[in-house]
């Protein structure tokens, strides 16, 4: 072989090599981040918590950087544990009373009950009065109720109860009280949706679910990578594969912040090899108490997981959100929640959390 020839061949070697270390480095480059197997325990150490759900119904958002510090559990020992009582509310509830004759066991009360606990898009409820504490409170076996009272939500994220809607609220309610024995006493169908019409305005204003999207700057991450960043910071995995959530510190409450990227991603055969390039924060504003300070969490969870994971926060648009812009949001906020406290519907108040359900 010519000498020619020799370095004809080392070249193509050379550059054959070259290809492949370049693949290669590319390949590594580009592959989405993965977790760091040394760092944290286990995700599946985690599995075992659970998405808090709501008994409520469940369902408009507005789009809206210090590292993060866990919030001292003690800012919130005044907390209250998830209310217990009674349910049904004359501030977002149409209220029939059903009167009897004579004290009706709660078993009676419960065979009586209709199939389903809805009047169209509403929930509907029925609560007896027990004479023992003096107060209503939702049907139970072993008791005796000396009135009753059915209900049904005004408004909720689907919109405002009409005129169909109530007439079947009558007809359910009506259907209770014959089998009970009861009479049932009805308030004014045009005066109760005009009610609705309004509180649902009121509601559709005051309504906001904020949302960050973090965006990696450079290499893509893995679910098991974003996993890992935010398990740091208190998060839990959720019901739905690509969802993770902020337990409330009282359990029961809905979750203060959720993250969530894609579906497909979290339940791909090899979720190591599924590029993920953005994923949402939220923050349901009057599903959680401002006394969480779900504002301050969400954004400093935020820039944390901004800077940890090479990411950079913006809106929905793909703009970057400026310092400026965080605290404008966090003023109009404030404003919102004086509004919700205003009309005795604050955020994270069991009436709250059904209208805006």
């Amino acid at each position: 072989m010519s000498s020619l020839q020799l370095s004809l061949a080392a070249i193509g070697a050379l550059t054959v090599g070259a290809v492949v270390v370049y693949n290669y480095w590319t390949s590594r480059k580009h592959a989405p981040r993965q977790a760091d197997p040394h760092r944290d325990p286990p995700l599946e150490s985690s599995l075992n918590a659970i998405e808090p759900v709501l008994d409520a119904d469940p369902a408009v958002s507005s789009s809206m950087t210090e590292p993060f510090e866990p919030v001292l559990q003690d800012n919130f020992t005044h907390l209250s544990q998830p209310d217990r009582k009674t349910q049904l509310d004359a501030l977002i509830d149409v209220l029939a009373v059903i009167e009897v004759d004579q004290p009706v066991s709660g078993d009676a009360a419960l065979a009586a009950l209709p199939s389903t606990r809805r009047v169209g898009t509403k929930l509907f409820s029925v609560e007896g009065f027990f004479q023992v504490t003096g107060q209503w409170e939702a049907l139970a076996a072993g008791r005796r109720y000396n009135a009753f009272q059915a209900g049904v939500q005004l408004a909720n994220r689907v919109g405002a109860l009409n005129n169909i809607e109530f007439s079947e609220f009558v007809v359910k309610t009506q259907a209770f009280a014959d089998a009970i024995g009861g009479s049932a006493s009805f308030s004014d169908m045009l005066e109760e949706v005009a009610r609705a019409k309004e509180l649902d305005q009121f509601a559709s204003v005051h309504d906001a679910q904020l949302s960050f999207t973090l965006c990696a700057r450079t290499a893509a991450w893995s679910p098991g990578y974003i996993h890992q960043h935010a398990a740091r910071l208190g998060f839990v995995p959720g019901v739905i594969p690509g969802r993770m959530v902020l337990p409330a510190l009282v359990q029961g409450l809905p979750a203060v912040l959720s993250i969530t990227f894609d579906t497909h991603a979290a339940m791909a055969e090899d979720p190591d090899l599924s590029p993920i390039r953005s994923f949402a924060l939220s923050l349901d504003v009057p599903q959680t108490a401002r006394e969480e300070q779900p504002y301050v969490r969400l954004r400093e969870a935020a820039v944390s997981l901004a800077a940890q994971m090479d990411g950079v926060v913006t809106d929905g648009e793909g703009q970057v959100l400026s310092e400026a812009t965080l605290d404008q949001i966090g003023l109009d906020l404030q404003q919102l929640y004086d509004a919700l406290d205003a009309r005795e519907l604050s955020a994270g108040s069991p009436q709250a959390r059904r209208l805006f359900s």
